[in-house]
């Protein structure tokens, strides 16, 4: 007997009809004898029905207080779903008990709106699961040491599904999503992406943080921390197929790098467009300068991605650093009033419609010249790159939002990722 945790997304939980799919596939598993967790989304499009209601209520400015009340009101939709798979669970006859995240308790700091996860007590959970029943937990969400609820934000119930097999000591955590796996690249962009039966571990942490949507990166990095086995599915595959031919289907997220992974010298091609670059223009030389600008950027609980300071002339230099658009107006808004009068800086230049594009593979720790064939690429379509950052096993290039499309599906092509015989054979 296994114990198994499975996620199911919103569009997965969006209707009845597919909700009562959903409690089949579960059921198929648990009358097969393995113990079953199930951390549901909300259905799809309530989190933003919830937070377009509070935002009519309080347009702007959002304290504290009110970050606080936004999160006890989008943990409701989660809440609907559990309830609502329990009962279709029970109409399958298979016993079933849903929970909400404060309920179990799922401990997280008080960070609303984007909580992370400290600890999960799993002793009621294993108590039901002793009992024969399948336990359903509400993703996204938990409770911060005062009692108050917290979000994870976006993409939560991926890092929530996870943070419970890893507490549990789960078997495998099963991602049931609208896609069948993870891709070369995003299907809408490129017609010709193709799924990868297998990605390591450390592939996919730098696709979820580049800009894939299959996974959220702290799901990934759960994983990754406490070695869960993954694995990515769709959940429209029809409910009644073997569990064996289930569980091989999708891609399996491994954290062997094999010599099929290395012969691939590039996986995948992940992008974002909710990039926004800021240029802090005539910044002084020294020492502490970087800390002085991003520093309060931090403080603001604003994440910055790329970060580019020029070569120095007559004692002033600019620093450039991108955030998530989202953040744009904040971090205007705080470069304005507190930034540039502790520096004595003159001016900072923003550039909300840019994007990010990269490249990602395994087989680029040992093959020398990718970076410079990324860059030829590029050149060759006349795409200027605005700024570059690299690791071991990517590189990523920060370009106009209006040339996103044509880098992707130009770079998908030069690295021979259109061709299925390209892709690594399943493991």
């Amino acid at each position: 007997m296994a114990l198994i945790v499975h996620k199911y997304g919103g569009t997965s939980m969006g209707s009845p009809e597919r909700i009562r799919n959903v409690a089949k596939r579960v059921a198929k598993w648990a009358r097969a004898g393995h113990q079953m967790v199930v951390v549901p989304s909300a259905m799809s499009g309530e989190t933003n029905r919830l937070l377009a209601l509070a935002k009519d209520v309080q347009p702007a400015n959002l304290d504290a207080a009110a970050m606080r009340e936004l999160d006890m009101i989008a943990s409701t939709g989660e809440q609907v779903s559990v309830g609502l798979l329990a009962l279709a669970l029970q109409a399958e006859g298979m016993p079933a008990v849903s929970y909400t995240g404060w309920q179990v308790p799922v401990k997280t700091d008080s960070s609303y709106t984007k909580a992370r996860i400290e600890s999960i007590d799993d002793v009621r959970v294993r108590a039901d699961l002793a009992a024969g029943k399948v336990v359903i937990i509400t993703g996204f969400q938990g409770i911060d040491s005062d009692g108050h609820i917290t979000t994870l934000g976006r993409g939560g119930s991926d890092t929530s599904a996870v943070a419970v097999a890893a507490a549990m000591k789960a078997d495998e955590c099963l991602i049931y999503t609208d896609v069948d796996g993870v891709y070369t690249t995003d299907p809408r962009v490129v017609p010709e992406a193709q799924r990868l039966h297998t990605i390591s571990f450390e592939e996919m942490l730098e696709m979820a943080s580049l800009g894939s949507k299959v996974l959220q990166i702290r799901s990934v990095e759960f994983a990754g921390k406490y070695r869960v086995p993954m694995r990515v599915l769709s959940s429209f595959t029809p409910w009644d197929i073997a569990i064996e031919e289930e569980a091989a289907s999708g891609t399996l997220i491994t954290f062997e790098e094999d010599e099929k992974m290395e012969k691939a010298v590039v996986s995948g091609i992940a992008f974002s467009r909710d990039e926004a670059k800021f240029t802090v223009v005539g910044v002084p030389d020294t020492p502490g300068i970087a800390y002085k600008i991003l520093g309060a950027v931090a403080d603001a609980n604003i994440d910055v991605d790329v970060i580019v300071q020029n070569v120095s002339h007559d004692g002033r230099t600019d620093f450039s650093f991108t955030v998530n658009r989202n953040d744009f107006q904040r971090t205007s808004d705080l470069l304005k009033s507190t930034v540039l009068p502790s520096i004595g800086a003159a001016q900072f230049i923003a550039d909300p419609k840019i994007c990010k594009v990269s490249i990602v593979g395994i087989g680029m720790k040992s093959h020398v010249g990718v970076a410079s064939k990324m860059f030829r690429v590029l050149s060759e379509d006349g795409i200027n790159i605005q700024m570059i950052t690299t690791s071991e096993i990517k590189t990523s290039v920060v370009i106009a939002e209006k040339y996103m499309e044509l880098a992707v599906r130009a770079l998908h092509k030069a690295f021979d990722l259109d061709s299925p015989d390209a892709i690594r054979a399943e493991a």
